[in-house]
């Protein structure tokens, strides 16, 4: 139980971080909208949309790094499987 919760744990900070990398790897806050510079067609003037999308940053890749953390503390407090001893059969 201990190997799982360390290989969950480093799954997820890894699986975090390339998610985090392959969105742009912004370094803020998270954004669920983002802001879209548009020209107006008619008269040629400049203005701000929103585009409704989420951004990680970097309070989301802290948190699944602490995620992470408490799963490989946790399994520091488990014990170790203990194995089974063989005993020799008698003839």
């Amino acid at each position: 139980m201990r190997n799982v919760l360390l290989i969950l744990a480093a799954v997820i900070m890894m699986a975090a971080s390339l998610y985090w990398l392959a969105s742009g790897g912004h370094r803020g806050w998270s954004q669920t909208r983002v802001p879209v510079k548009t020209v107006d067609e008619v008269t040629g003037l400049e203005g701000i949309t929103y585009d409704e999308r989420f951004v990680p940053g970097l309070d989301f890749l802290g948190a699944s790094a602490l995620a992470a953390g408490v799963l490989a503390l946790a399994s520091r407090f488990l014990k170790p499987q203990s194995t089974p001893t063989r005993h020799p059969t008698l003839l």
